[in-house]
């Protein structure tokens, strides 16, 4: 089969196509023939050498795909040759098949296109995940920074279902439209007093969730932004690892600050949230209250390009790799 992989950490132009052999499904797994696979940051971050796999997952990287079953282990029941799904990855995807836990494969949102459903998986189980972890409830105020990316455009519609008021940060008016677009009833300029604007929008109160994909740089301000008994949820180091956290101002506000990682979850977890995307998430995409996020699609061996839109800043939502 062929795959994609990196020759060195470093940039774009160290990616390239090779060929491997095509896995054999172990006990407990399914043979996925890849459609697409959508491209994250934590792609990135892998490439340059900074994000390696857990013990035991592929080195190619790659944390989400769609496609049809191609086979299965013995020990692996519900599935038949051919049908359509998509699947959470440790790894792997940046090729034409991959080998994955069969309780990290799904069946395809309703009526989705799928090249469209391989950029819906990894943020779906990412922003659920984490919603649920900070006990988003409806009412509450979510902050959601990066918001035209593809865990904003996501986070934007899943806190409108929830029936939280969302706020989110983004850089250029364009950004910032497009999250109005997407439900959220506030978009501010990151390049501006974001935290002033926050407060004034909120008549003080605050974010009483906030989904951060910056983590050091922004650990300050957020902490500043949340709202007494307000949580705070690190999902992302765009901003850097390591910052300064006032703790007696986390003390006064009664706050929490978590940071979660999806990639090294037990596979019991993980199974766990794919269920649960599948029986709470999908049938609001199928209802239409969770639309697709704007998305660009490269060719397979365009790969180096795909890393480079995703790098440039100027990408909204989802960039996908895709196979014939």
């Amino acid at each position: 089969m062929r795959v994609i992989t990196t020759t060195a950490p470093g940039g774009p132009e160290n990616l390239t196509v090779t060929q491997a052999p095509t896995p054999v499904p172990a006990p407990g797994e399914v043979l996925v023939a890849v459609r697409a696979c959508g491209v994250n940051r934590a792609d990135l971050l892998q490439r340059q050498g900074h994000y390696p796999p857990p013990p035991g997952a592929s080195d190619v990287i790659g944390l989400e795909v769609s496609g049809t079953v191609a086979g299965f282990a013995d020990d692996v029941a519900g599935w038949s040759v051919g049908e359509p799904c998509v699947a959470l990855l440790a790894g792997g995807g940046y090729a034409e098949y991959v080998a994955v836990p069969a309780g990290q494969v799904m069946t395809p949102p309703p009526g989705m296109d799928l090249v469209t459903a391989g950029g819906l998986v990894e943020v779906a189980a990412t922003v659920m995940s984490n919603m649920d972890a900070a006990r988003l409830t409806s009412g509450e105020t979510l902050l959601v920074h990066g918001g035209a990316g593809g865990i904003g455009t996501f986070a934007i519609q899943y806190g409108k279902a929830v029936g939280a008021r969302v706020i989110v940060t983004a850089g250029t008016p364009d950004k910032r439209e497009l999250c109005l677009h997407l439900g959220a009833d506030t978009a501010l300029d990151y390049h501006d007093d974001w935290v002033a604007q926050l407060k004034e929008a909120t008549d003080g109160h605050g974010a009483d969730v906030i989904l951060d994909v910056m983590g050091a740089s922004y650990l300050e301000s957020n902490v500043v932004a949340l709202a007494a008994d307000g949580r705070l949820v690190i999902i992302g180091l765009q901003g850097g690892r390591k910052g300064t956290l006032d703790v007696n101002r986390l003390l006064n506000k009664r706050a929490t600050v978590m940071a979660t990682a999806l990639r090294s979850r037990p596979l019991a977890q993980k199974a766990a949230i794919c269920a649960e995307v599948q029986r709470r998430v999908w049938p609001l995409v199928g209802a239409g209250t969770i639309k697709p996020a704007p998305e660009t699609r490269f060719a397979f061996a365009d790969v180096a390009d795909a890393h480079r839109r995703l790098e440039s800043g100027e990408n909204t939502g989802k960039v996908l790799l895709t196979l014939p």
